[in-house]
């Protein structure tokens, strides 16, 4: 297994253990590959929930642009929701994991197809 594998065995970890989920491991994978290189790099991995900046980021670069979203306040409670969920004293929120979530939460899975 690569390093890809293994990261994406720990955010399968993540979505049974610390979020209550059983993932859709194609989906799963399919979410990790469209991180591209940010998964390798310990900062951009992960999502700081308490931190604005972050929460636009996910919003504007990935509801929006990848998703195709329309820009509005039900993104910012779904994020934040996604965020309870993972645990908010968790400290390392993972980027494909939050990703993962809020795809499935707005049935856009077809976008990873």
């Amino acid at each position: 297994m690569g390093k890809r594998d293994d990261l994406i065995a720990r955010y399968a970890d993540d979505l049974k253990n610390k979020c209550g989920m059983t993932p859709d491991m194609d989906l799963l994978t399919k979410v990790t590959i469209g991180c591209g290189p940010s998964i390798y790099d310990a900062d951009a991995s992960t999502v700081a929930g308490g931190q604005q900046h972050e929460i636009d980021t996910v919003r504007n670069n990935f509801l929006v642009k990848k998703l195709g979203l329309a820009d509005g306040p039900e993104l910012d409670t779904a994020i934040a929701e996604a965020i309870e969920t993972y645990g908010k004293s968790e400290r390392n929120k993972y980027r494909a994991v939050i990703y993962y979530m809020l795809t499935k939460k707005f049935g856009k899975e077809s976008v990873y197809g």
